[in-house]
């Protein structure tokens, strides 16, 4: 047992601080060391959890190294390994020795920068990062604070969607008057991130005016500015008001690419805000032979890319750039008295950026400093080798598919997520494969030596492959092949 009323009364103290953290970092590194023995997905059955600890708080306080000998021998277990190598599924969540270093700071420091007041050097640096990002990613000068735009740090792109919807809404209605936000239209494709649809929501915009405009295999499954220019034409002929438009940048199904400088002079000929999305490919953006997929970026009003998937940053973070910062601010400012910091440098005012006016949430946490950590301990060399390995190991996999007659490539590789399936035997077998497909996802997940995620195009059943993870090898790329190789053969696929 512990001295509960001392250690409470105590709670920050150096000494004790400095053994106990070192208990953490010494208990995740035997994690990390081990994490790729450990089955990636847990068979762990609902409640398993609550019947191995206790129902109430203890009344007393315990020692920290028996709190993590409880995490080794009932948490763990029960675990999906994100940080495994083996790890394909969703998109990844990296991590990393800087991530955990800027997250270490970040939570050690515990400042809560939502006004510069609060703490002057930590708002300086979100926007100074927010340059150095934007620069790193090929943004055009329009959205970084040296011209004129702006950048922060959200906790996630849902939260960077609906601030976005909430500034093009406000945009809207200053014209239209409040009743208008009945005839307001948000368009996305059906390979767009489902965040879209409850942003819209959540700011007003009825159900019934969301478009969900249709992809095709012709066009890599991105959107095309036809087929969203039929759907704008005949909104506006039915006297409504086309408010925002997404293009999103490797979608979550497929890494399907929209076409950023069609759908910006689109959305510019309609008064449209025009965001992009590229949650899970910005980071590939850092690599000159990907920033043609932004190409026509210039004609958008907001960005958006999640370090804390591909860009060894610890979650939560994500990026979120607007070419007016006034129209984002002027849509989520409050200015209580409580607030305000009666100082020369506030009577100036002039050029002070305070991030509570850019986000939802009054408080946040220091997370510039875990990216700025990243990027000076990584640079940006560093990180383009880092996203180059995987798109290697990526087309690798997609090379072994391809070269195996039982297999199909769905969507063309373009980052580092692989779309594949069993191919149907004969015409007219698709439910029949999609069966197999399933079972084979099954098998390849139950045997804990891989976990991927599947996704539904064309009514087809596929399975997703993404590459990313920061402790993945090309050896694990080709273990995994081997695995799904033989999976297949279990479920019955045969070569044709």
């Amino acid at each position: 047992m512990g001295e509960a009323p001392l250690d409470a009364l105590m709670s920050l103290d150096p000494e004790t601080f400095a053994r106990e953290s070192r208990a953490v970092i010494s208990f995740l590194a035997g994690y990390y060391r081990d994490v790729e023995k450990f089955p990636v997905q847990p068979e762990a059955m609902p409640g398993g959890l609550g019947a191995l600890l206790h129902d109430t708080p203890p009344e007393n306080g315990e020692q920290m190294d028996v709190i993590l000998e409880e995490v080794w021998r009932h948490i763990v277990p029960a675990l999906t390994h994100w940080q495994s190598p083996k790890f394909f599924g969703y998109f990844q969540a990296n991590a990393s020795t800087a991530g955990f270093a800027g997250e270490m700071l970040c939570t050690g420091l515990n400042i809560v920068p939502f006004t510069r007041a609060a703490s002057p050097a930590a708002t300086e640096l979100e926007s100074i990062v927010m340059d150095w990002m934007g620069k790193l990613v090929g943004l055009p000068d329009r959205f970084l604070f040296s011209d004129g735009g702006g950048g922060v740090l959200h906790g996630s792109t849902c939260e960077a969607v609906v601030c976005t919807l909430a500034a093009a809404r406000d945009r809207a209605l200053s014209r239209l008057g409040h009743e208008g936000i009945t005839r307001l239209v948000v368009y996305a494709s059906d390979q767009s991130h489902s965040t879209f649809q409850k942003g819209a929501r959540l700011v007003g915009v009825p159900r019934s005016n969301f478009r969900v405009i249709s992809t095709t295999a012709a066009s890599g499954y991105g959107l095309t500015a036809d087929s969203v220019r039929e759907a704008v034409e005949a909104d506006v002929a039915s006297e409504l008001v086309p408010l925002y438009l997404c293009a999103t940048v490797g979608t979550t199904g497929l890494g399907a690419v929209d076409p950023v400088r069609d759908l910006g002079e689109l959305a510019r000929n309609h008064g449209m805000w025009l965001h992009v999305d590229a949650a899970y490919a910005g980071s590939a953006l850092i690599c000159p032979e990907f920033q043609h997929h932004i190409d026509g970026a210039e004609l958008a009003d907001s960005v958006s890319m999640n370090p804390h998937k591909w860009f060894l940053t610890n979650m939560d973070c994500c990026c979120l750039w607007v070419a007016s910062p006034a129209a984002l601010t002027s849509a989520l400012s409050t200015d209580p008295e409580y607030l305000n910091n009666v100082t020369e440098e506030s009577a100036a005012g002039a050029g002070v950026v305070d991030y509570k006016d850019w986000q939802i949430a009054l408080s946040r946490p220091f997370r510039a400093m875990k990216l700025w950590v990243v990027l000076r301990r990584y640079g940006g060399a560093g990180m383009r080798a880092y996203v180059r390995r995987h798109v290697e190991m990526a087309r690798w996999f997609e090379q072994a598919l391809e070269a195996d007659g039982r297999f199909e490539v769905v969507a063309p590789t373009r980052f580092s997520l692989v779309t594949f399936r069993l191919r149907p035997r004969r015409d007219g077998d698709d439910d029949a494969v999609d069966g197999l497909n399933r079972r084979l996802l099954v098998a390849v997940n139950a045997s804990g030596r891989a976990f991927m995620t599947h996704f539904v195009v064309d009514g087809k059943f596929v399975i997703r492959m993404a590459v990313g993870g920061a402790m993945t090898e090309m050896r694990h790329v080709q273990d995994t092949w081997e695995l799904v190789r033989d999976k297949a053969e279990e479920v019955g696929a045969v070569l044709k």
